[in-house]
């Protein structure tokens, strides 16, 4: 690899720059990145996150708020951070003040649970930044507004829905789901449809796909790419990050991950493949600091890394972090119940339910294994392969939703096209397939009175706004019960019961994922759920590898490591990188060493 890797960062030069992909691929740093270097170009710049688990603070070492504020040694770079749980918050107010003197209490209530979820707060924060696009407030002294996240497809069908709400509202108030009565989006339609115009226009904004060059990080880029393109925002450029170089050092672990790279990049659909692309190589060094961000943007940041020698840390390290079989020598003296796992998208859930449960079911134990993810892998991770005493189910989220879809409409009564339109609409939120799916979380959950149940749980945005539905059942049940409610035990009962459930969250030793980890562990903490240990999965540390750039990424996991043991979690156990992603009876439970 040359010694300065040259990246155009100039070739997004639109007044607006939005940054979306799954997390974990980069994106706040690539914003920033590009944010850094426009300002020192002489441009004024604004960049705005609207992530729930930004690090935007992290990166620039400043405490960010909802005012915009000087980047620290950065003339021209402002920085502003969109609380979504605090817009969210403003947002309902908005929107149910008004109907505090006109709905019954019952009403009320019931329209403060539906706009709980996670849409309000997405819908919420779409609100905020329309603001900075195409509202009264709209700062035309900056030359750039950079975004990181852009909003959903859904989000922004939705705001480009025509006319049928003020009529809808009249006639149906309560038929608005997680968003809450209409009439709130109603005052701010042509706002929202001219930011939606605005993010259409190629020569104002360009939309960036960050992504790593892995199978799962693709597909969800192509999923996102097609759903903007459906609705007219063409204007998008493909980033993959964290290219391995090909260097000529004999290594297998390197070989490997540059194999497995090839692939999912042969395998791009041609939707990504005919997008303009740009390539960023991994990057082994810690990520914050203006001047981490200069380097890249210069390309020195890529140089080579010096080899570091045989040992990586030292002969004693193997005895630092318990293995997985250490959780499976717990689990197993604990006795039947839940075991629930749970962590953002592509750190490895999938393959850690499975390996738990091909685990101690080889230990003789009965074991129901099931998933709410509605990008279930488990059929690919067991291969058909399935131990004596093992059972496998997946609760479908499109079963589940055309059954609630069906009952909905069904209760909404006699509606117009327009109505019907709006509703339908609505019921394609994530809301609805996590309301949809509770029903048979629950009942998987009440088996774990006489058995070991297994549950790989949906990524975690969706697994928060199920536990935010779980709770509402609970007040409401508890409501409703009257006298006999004190021998009622609800599903988030069962959830706070450390005897009946044990949490596990599952992240890799990276400082976004950890990041994330740590926020969705004080949130179920708020919960009266506190999580039983960490799963740290696919290490460098004690992989082997002897390539340099991933010893020193190895020993950037090293810090993650210590500082999650130490801090963040009762207990953890680490899974070190595999070559091929363990599939099938026999590589389960080897993983899981049983």
């Amino acid at each position: 690899m040359p010694s300065a890797i040259r990246i155009n960062w100039n070739q997004w030069n639109t007044r607006y720059l939005f940054f979306t992909g799954k997390g974990g691929v980069g994106k706040t740093t690539v914003a920033s990145t590009i944010s850094v270097h426009l300002a020192d170009s002489g441009k004024r710049v604004l960049l705005v996150s609207t992530d729930p688990a930004s690090n935007l603070g992290d990166i620039f070492g400043s405490d960010i708020g909802q005012v915009p504020i000087q980047a620290p040694d950065v003339p021209g770079l402002f920085l502003l951070n969109i609380d979504p749980e605090a817009a969210a918050e403003d947002y309902r107010s908005r929107v149910i003040d008004p109907y505090r003197d006109v709905l019954p209490e019952d009403e009320l209530r019931g329209l403060e649970e539906q706009m709980s979820g996670a849409c309000t707060v997405e819908i919420a924060a779409f609100d905020e930044f329309t603001r900075l696009v195409s509202g009264p407030t709209r700062d035309e002294d900056y030359d750039h507004i950079v975004f990181d996240t852009a909003p959903t497809g859904h989000t922004l069908r939705l705001m480009s829905l025509p006319s049928a709400w003020s009529s809808y509202i009249e006639e149906s108030p309560q038929g608005a789901s997680c968003l809450g009565p209409l009439a709130g989006l109603d005052e701010n339609r042509k706002r929202y449809s001219d930011t939606v115009d605005s993010l259409a226009d190629a020569d104002q904004t360009t939309l960036i796909l960050v992504s790593r060059p892995e199978l799962t990080a693709i597909r969800e880029a192509a999923r996102a790419s097609q759903e903007l393109q459906g609705i007219g925002i063409r204007n998008q450029h493909l980033v993959l990050n964290g290219r391995l170089d090909d260097s000529p050092i004999d290594d297998d672990v390197a070989d490997a991950i540059r194999y497995r790279q090839r692939l999912a990049i042969d395998a791009m659909p041609e939707s990504l493949r005919s997008l303009p692309r740009t390539e960023i190589p991994v990057i082994a060094r810690d990520l914050r600091g203006i001047e981490s961000l200069r380097a890249i943007a210069s390309g020195t940041a890529f140089e080579p890394v010096e080899a570091a020698g045989d040992q990586l840390f030292g002969e004693d390290t193997k005895s630092d972090f318990p293995h997985l079989s250490g959780l499976i020598d717990d689990l197993e003296t604990w006795g039947p119940g839940a075991v629930m796992l749970m962590g953002k998208g592509g750190v490895g859930k999938t393959t850690m339910a499975a390996a738990v449960a091909v685990g101690l079911a080889k230990r003789g134990h009965p074991v129901h294994l099931t998933t709410t993810d509605p990008a279930s892998h488990l059929a690919d991770t067991l291969e058909g392969d399935i131990p004596e005493n093992l059972d496998v189910a997946h609760i479908d989220p499109r079963v589940e939703v055309e059954k609630y879809r069906a009952d909905v409409i069904r209760r909404a009564g006699d509606i117009d096209d327009e109505q019907r339109a709006l509703l339908e609409e609505d019921l394609n939120s994530p809301c609805t397939e996590e309301i949809a799916v509770f029903r048979a979380f629950s009942r998987s959950l009440s088996m774990a009175r006489n058995k070991f149940v297994v549950l790989d749980t949906a990524p975690t945005g969706h697994t928060l706004l199920l536990l935010d539905t779980t709770g509402a059942y609970h007040q409401e049940m508890m409501r409703t019960s009257g006298t006999v409610q004190g021998r009622m035990i609800t599903p988030l009962m069962r959830l706070q019961d450390p005897e009946f459930t044990r949490v596990l969250i599952v992240s890799l030793a990276e400082g976004t994922p950890v990041l994330e980890a740590e926020r969705l562990q004080a949130d179920l903490r708020r919960a009266d759920i506190n999580p039983y240990g960490w799963i740290m999965n696919q290490t460098y540390h004690l992989s082997g590898t002897r390539h340099p750039t991933l010893l020193a990424r190895a020993r950037l996991e090293r810090a993650e490591l210590e500082r999650v043991s130490q801090e963040l979690a009762d207990r953890m156990w680490i899974v070190p990188w595999q070559a091929e992603t363990p599939a099938g009876e026999r590589e389960l439970a080897q993983l899981a060493g049983a």
